[in-house]
């Protein structure tokens, strides 16, 4: 027997030695860029202050070999095997919340507040609206397969925010609304150092350019109607659906999720700076707690028992009823947040669970999981090396792998204990990588958190041996992108993998006076680009938005 090198899988699914297919894989199936960023991207209008958006040109495709030389030809060889689009840190927000954080936004940016957090619902339903109209991948023209969101689905870890969520993505009426019938939150509390689009005096926002927007909180929270995803989706974790605002252990705070006091500010930085480091910082904690105790500016507000906490086998039991969407029985109980499942014909999807429940934004991966994937991998792997470096060749039939995470290799380094399993070893991304490098059919990982593009190639010293990390940008913030990934087989000893980003459907600019839906998602777009904390370079450069990844097959 030869060993697995990629290329056994192809001669297993049909395509001959040069490329020619021996069964149709859906071949070049209808290929459009139309409602792509290939097309049109949004684009600033101006050069300082606020500025508003505009349609502006596409992206075109750039080209890796990082990890394997591009070879002529390949377009007309090509065969797609898998397409798929991937969402990212949705961050579906009560932003009405008794307990959230927003009077730290100074020290700690929009992680705290954001103008836009009123509009998630409305900004994840129109990228829902985008996958729906463009159907098929851009340069295969394959159909989609399937939908995966890549963790921080919620953003206080809140079970209406879970029901939320799974509306935007099921389809169905949804009320972004919680307590009284009208909006009680920081916006309209003329407090001068949050957005009060409805009320006409100054604030911190207004002074940057922000309009004065009457009616937008109303309209913000009235019911709209989300149509679903026309295709299937899985899920996959991230920190804020396990923890208090995505970085504090649960049953520190978990009563003020359903009370009354809402804590507005601090009159004192000091203060303020101490309960920021307790989101990074262990040691911080209990002081930060004795702080919150002790009161600050508060505003009454109406209780919620829908605001309640869920936890992880409460997250994984909410998606059951409408299929799952990868979870099953198994994950029930919370311990075990991890899957496997078909992405297409011989090409097997791996969602694991990076979060730690121990808090803190940062993740890991347990010595349980870690050796669950070395098995699944290896389970469809009929050439693998061992920690030695070794070749290990069996008769199995052979799978391509893309692996799902919430966060990225370089996000992994939280290895304090998780009380699901606190005897297990927390694992950082180092160690994952290095066991990735061992499986030459692993063809990406696919993973959020940061909040920006970034590709990233692990280079292995056997070309066989590497792969791609494909980290895409958050809904919440600005671009709120969405990526297709095609994945094709060239017929020359090399797989693409094609990413190419979407934006919501939804307007680049529309009149201040209009309050419908598709108003609403265009405000928010227009919201997270004006954002005073806004992230530095949440685009990435053209070597991180529309590329074509080449991996070897031999």
């Amino acid at each position: 027997m030869t060993g697995f090198n990629r290329r056994n899988f192809l001669l297993a699914m049909g395509v001959g030695a040069a490329g020619v297919p021996l069964l149709d894989l859906d071949a070049q199936a209808i290929a459009s860029t139309a409602g792509t960023t290939l097309d049109t991207t949004a684009a600033p209008i101006g050069t300082s202050g606020y500025r508003r958006l505009q349609a502006g040109p596409g992206w075109p495709v750039v080209v890796r070999g990082d990890l394997v030389a591009a070879k002529p030809g390949r377009e007309a060889r090509r065969q797609a095997l898998a397409s798929f689009v991937q969402f990212s840190d949705m961050h579906i927000c009560d932003a009405q919340s008794p307990l959230r954080f927003e009077y730290l936004h100074p020290v700690m940016g929009s992680s705290a507040h954001r103008p836009q957090e009123t509009l998630t619902a409305q900004g994840s339903t129109a990228l829902v609206k985008r996958v729906n109209a463009v159907q098929r991948g851009p340069v295969t023209g394959r159909k989609f397969d399937f939908l995966m969101t890549t963790g921080d689905n919620t953003d206080n870890h809140e079970h209406i925010e879970l029901d939320w969520f799974l509306t935007v993505l099921n389809g169905g009426r949804i009320t972004p609304n919680t307590g009284d019938s009208r909006y009680e939150g920081v916006q309209n509390a003329a407090i001068s150092t949050f957005w009060q689009p409805d009320l006409s005096g100054t604030d911190d926002y207004k002074a940057k350019g922000f309009p004065q927007l009457p009616g937008l909180l109303d309209a913000a929270t009235r019911t709209f109607t989300s149509p679903g995803l026309d295709i299937p989706w899985y899920a996959t974790i991230g920190n804020h659906d396990d923890s208090v605002v995505g970085a504090l252990p649960d049953g520190l705070l978990d009563g003020w999720y359903t009370g009354r006091k809402k804590i507005v500010g601090f009159g004192d930085p000091v203060q303020n700076a101490k309960v920021a480091q307790a989101f990074h910082d262990p040691a911080a904690v209990p002081e930060a707690m004795a702080i919150l105790a002790s009161g600050g500016v508060v505003r009454t507000v109406t209780p919620d028992d829908r605001r309640r906490l869920f936890t992880t086998g409460e997250y994984v039991r909410k998606h059951l009823p409408t299929g799952g969407h990868g979870y099953t029985d198994a994950n029930a109980d919370g311990v075990d947040v991890f899957y496997t499942f078909r992405m297409a014909p011989g090409v097997t999807g791996i969602s694991m669970d990076t979060t730690n429940l121990a808090g803190f934004s940062t993740g890991s991966i347990g010595l349980h999981q870690l050796n669950w994937i070395e098995r699944t991998l290896r389970r469809n792997s009929s050439l693998y090396y061992d920690w030695l470096g070794l070749p290990q060749r069996q008769n199995v039939t052979d799978e391509l792998f893309v692996l799902f995470s919430h966060h990225t290799s370089q996000t992994m380094g939280n290895v304090l204990p998780d009380r699901r399993r606190p005897l297990d070893p927390r694992m950082n991304g180092e160690a994952l990588v290095n066991l990735l490098h061992r499986f030459p059919n692993v063809l990406a990982w696919v993973n959020g958190h940061t909040h920006r593009n970034v590709i990233t190639p692990h280079r292995h010293d056997t070309p066989g041996r590497g792969f791609w990390e494909i980290n895409t940008a958050a809904h919440v913030d600005y671009p709120q992108h969405a990526r297709v990934i095609e994945v094709a087989d060239n017929g020359d000893g090399t797989l693409s993998l094609f990413t190419t980003l979407l934006e919501a459907d939804a307007p680049y600019q529309v009149d201040y006076d209009d309050r419908s839906d598709e108003a609403l998602a265009s405000l928010c777009r227009e919201l997270t680009y004006n954002d005073l904390h806004s992230r530095t370079d949440p685009l990435g450069t053209p070597l991180d938005r529309n590329t074509e990844l080449l991996v070897s097959v031999r």
